[in-house]
């Protein structure tokens, strides 16, 4: 979402450069990951950033074996995880989603092939479709280190891949993941026809299930 007027032309003309390709609606097709976590007993938790997390969510929540997407704020303190705070992008935070999945149906690396994929573009700094700042910049939070020797080594096969035209520019960094207000959860589903959601959003989710039927809901 917009935490900066832009004016409506500048919106309207603007292109957005992700894997996700808003005019064909469909992927940029990037290698399986060679290493991935072993299943483990029970629900597994995963927490990525990538600019806005409305269209994050929506496409994590059409991926079969996810059971539960939160939105909100990773990187920051308790104490500055609103969405007044952040926006000031003087928190630290960056707008993330918590990804409760099923490790029977669907591994974390496949999870990460997603986010690398469609979620977002991990070429583009502190930033994604019209939205600039910090608080947009791409990002692993691993929640224990198998999912941080994973997430790096893909990093790394998909530099070696040349998987796309720029620098890979995701972190992989720590710290508490705090739920969003309740008016940015499920915002895809519940604003179908929100003209941010229109222009930047619904194109990741088609690109995800064009991609990905045999992983879609």
């Amino acid at each position: 979402m917009l935490k900066w007027t832009l004016p409506a032309a500048a919106v309207a003309a603007a292109l957005f450069l992700a894997p996700a390709s808003v005019g064909a609606e469909r992927a940029v097709p990037i290698p399986v990951a060679q290493q991935d976590v072993p299943a483990a007993k029970g629900p597994q938790v995963a927490i990525f950033a990538g600019g806005c997390f409305w269209g994050m969510e929506a496409v994590f929540q059409s991926v079969k074996g996810v059971q539960s997407v939160t939105n909100g704020y990773a990187g920051g303190t308790k104490a500055s995880a609103s969405y007044a705070q952040v926006s000031t992008e003087r928190t630290g935070h960056a707008e993330a989603v918590r990804v409760v999945y099923d490790p029977r149906k669907v591994s974390y690396g496949t999870l990460l092939r997603v986010f690398f994929s469609v979620a977002h573009d991990p070429t583009l700094l502190n930033r994604q479709g019209p939205d600039r700042g910090p608080s947009y910049r791409s990002a692993i939070f691993p929640q224990n280190r198998q999912q941080q020797r994973v997430a790096a080594a893909y990093i790394a096969q998909l530099g070696r891949a040349k998987a796309y035209p720029r620098p890979i520019v995701t972190r992989l960094e720590t710290g508490g993941f705090y739920p969003a207000e309740a008016e940015h959860q499920d915002f895809f589903w519940r604003n179908p026809n929100n003209p941010y959601i229109t222009r930047w959003d619904k194109p990741k989710v088609t690109a995800f299930r064009n991609a990905y039927p045999q992983l879609t809901n």
